[in-house]
């Protein structure tokens, strides 16, 4: 009995683990279309964002089997509940990723070229270390590397308030780009969003090790619109 639920736990992890490069292929590939104003990697998104939806399903599944058929305790219990929040975060990181690319995709038909905006270009590359990071923590249970994610969040809330600064007074300077300037908004909103989530996920790595987990969930305690 216990063979067959370590098996199913092994691969819940695997599953998880291909679910996480997959959120960081996704965000890789929003942040090159943005910087580039590439159509080829704005189109790919959508797909890797599919993907992530059905893996959540999935595991999801294989979860809540491990939950009802074996009734786990202690160390395997807390590694299986964070698996069923961390699934939630990286399926959300594609969705944004997702958003991400439709917007680039937008801009790119409306004929505006990639330019080298202060702050947001730094951004994007936080928030895929940041995601890259949450999900490393999770495959080697490296604590240490997990609070550092949460740290980073910092910066990354620090552009997304120079960014906004910076679009807020493009658009009292520029009115007829207001609409342009809008949509760099929220793709600087998705990129914060993109880092809650890794925030979210470090921290269910945190507990899923340790039983504890210090901070309340980035996401949460933000009731934005945005999802």
């Amino acid at each position: 009995m216990r063979n067959r639920f370590d098996e199913q736990l092994a691969r819940m992890n695997r599953e998880l683990i291909q679910m996480g490069a997959l959120c960081e292929e996704a965000i890789s590939l929003a942040s090159r279309a943005l910087d580039e104003g590439s159509r080829e990697h704005a189109e790919k998104v959508a797909a890797i964002a599919a993907e992530t939806d059905q893996m959540e399903r999935d595991i999801e599944s294989l979860c809540l089997k491990l939950l009802l058929q074996q009734q786990p305790v202690a160390r395997d219990l807390r590694q299986i509940s964070a698996a069923l929040k961390i699934i939630t975060d990286m399926e959300r990181i594609g969705d944004q990723a997702e958003d991400i690319a439709e917007i680039v995709l937008i801009l790119i038909d409306e004929g505006h070229a990639p330019e080298r905006m202060e702050h947001i270009h730094e951004m994007t590359r936080s928030a895929v270390k940041m995601v890259t990071g949450s999900v490393d923590a999770y495959v080697s249970r490296d604590t240490a590397l997990a609070a550092s994610v949460i740290a980073g969040d910092d910066l990354l809330d620090d552009y997304f308030k120079r960014v906004r600064r910076s679009l807020i007074k493009r658009i009292a300077r520029e009115p007829s780009e207001g609409e342009y300037a809008l949509d760099l908004m929220m793709i600087d909103k998705y990129l914060e969003r993109i880092g809650d989530h890794a925030v979210n996920i470090a921290q269910w790595v945190i507990f899923s090790v340790t039983g504890e987990k210090d901070l309340a969930p980035a996401c949460e305690e933000k009731r934005d619109v945005v999802q």
